[in-house]
């Protein structure tokens, strides 16, 4: 590894951070593609590297060096250098290039070459299986990088572009009910490409997409995701204009025939403040299935209509018309006035105010009446419950613990409705 007889050795640490590099592509030793030689090669190609260094300190050229590093590359593939031909022609340990005269290396210098005697035969093999663990090791972090690199560019959210003033519907209920109702105006449908069970379910989709003349694109599942910013969309989306409430105009003074009748059992639901679109797509829910006439929310601090609320829905709020008002004190003293019954609702009855309190399942209806609903963290405000005629009450089936004492609001008015809509007359009785 070392010019005979020149009396260096080992680079000092100083010295090989001083020394330039001398890549053994340069040298010819091997080709620039590293991924295309083997572990073994490219081990072998560091130690080419390693003496092309020292060499170099030495003062020697790569153009000086190349016939060499050749002739070593030849019989390494033979058996190694010791292999290789001789001056001769025949076989025979092939020695490096002389140094030029009058160059030697200082022992008390830390930048040359301490002096060391002639390598051992086999010293070459050894050096590539020293080489080998940590050329592996430099190979596979740099390939590891790349693989993670690609990772992180497939985990990248894609960005398709929308319409203007769109937003994403999501999941198969919503969907479904948003094609088949002219409430919305819709863009473009994204299935899911699929096979098995659901492949009927989305050839539904794309009649009724054909039969509107909406767009159908088939996207993968990565898109849909992207579309939807991870929500549950069972492999569907549709790219529509979104819902509004309607104006409290609209619900005071609509087509009822014979809703004018003082004894016409009607039940209307109104929302304070509902913030959550998890519990306001519940509350729907639960109004549309159980027969509600309408449904009212105040504008302030309240939830609006969000792709979100139509899934916790199931598509309810594709059907059902959702009203609004800015003034919720005032919209209840018109109705009280009218001769409704508005009832509020409380989870213990020592908090209502000076209001007459009952059970729901004592409730006898007989007349139009409202439910209002107060929000998920302080109930009913004082201001909405002074302008109650009762308030009612669930009774627990146990002694509660601290903590655990109220329901969820979407769970306590699917059972206030429920108590009081199966009181609602049949026709004909």
């Amino acid at each position: 590894m070392y010019p005979p007889g020149s009396g260096a050795g080992p680079l000092s640490v100083g010295a090989a951070a001083a020394v330039p590099a001398v890549s053994g592509a340069a040298l010819g030793v091997f080709p620039r593609g590293r991924d295309r030689l083997s572990p073994r090669g490219r081990a072998f190609g560091a130690l080419m590297e390693l003496t092309a260094r020292v060499w170099r300190a030495a003062g020697l050229s790569p153009a000086c060096c190349r016939p060499w590093w050749r002739a070593v590359r030849g019989g390494s593939a033979k058996g190694g250098p010791e292999a290789a031909p001789g001056p001769g022609g025949g076989g025979g340990r092939l020695h490096p290039p002389a140094l030029k005269e009058g160059f030697r290396a200082s022992s008390t210098s830390s930048e040359g070459l301490a002096p060391q005697s002639q390598p051992r035969a086999g010293s070459y093999e050894r050096g590539a299986r020293q080489a080998a663990p940590a050329t592996g090791e430099l190979w596979g972090s740099r390939e590891g990088g790349l693989w993670k690199a690609r990772k992180r560019l497939e985990r990248k959210p894609l960005v398709i572009a929308r319409t203007k003033g769109s937003e994403i519907l999501f999941g198969i209920a919503p969907c479904s009910l948003a094609l088949s109702h002219s409430r919305r105006d819709l863009f473009r449908l994204f299935l899911k490409q699929s096979s098995g069970s659901r492949q009927l379910v989305m050839s539904e989709f794309v009649l009724q997409a054909t039969a509107r003349g909406v767009p159908v694109h088939h996207v993968n599942r990565r898109e849909l995701d992207a579309l939807c910013r991870g929500q549950v969309h069972q492999g569907v989306c549709l790219e529509a204009t979104p819902l509004r409430f309607k104006s409290l105009e609209e619900a005071e003074n609509p087509d009822l025939g014979d809703e004018a009748r003082p004894n016409r059992q009607l039940i209307w639901l109104v929302l304070e403040q509902i913030q959550d679109p998890m519990n306001l797509g519940a509350l729907l829910r639960s109004a549309y299935f159980l027969g509600v006439d309408r449904v009212v929310t105040s504008q302030r601090n309240s939830c609006p209509l969000t792709p979100t609320v139509s899934k916790a829905s199931s598509g309810a709020m594709e059907v059902l018309d959702v009203y609004s008002t800015d003034d919720l004190q005032s919209f209840l003293k018109a109705k009280a006035a009218e001769g409704w019954e508005v009832l509020g609702t409380v989870s213990k009855p020592e908090d209502a105010e000076s209001i007459p309190v009952i059970s729901c399942s004592e409730f006898q209806w007989n007349k139009p009446v409202i439910i209002v609903i107060g929000n998920e963290g302080d109930g009913l405000s004082l201001e909405t419950q002074l302008l109650c005629h009762r308030m009612l009450a669930i009774p627990p089936g146990r002694a509660l613990h601290p903590g655990i004492e109220s329901l969820n609001v979407s769970v306590a008015t699917g059972i206030l409705l429920h108590s009081i809509c199966s009181q609602k007359l049949k026709p004909g009785d």
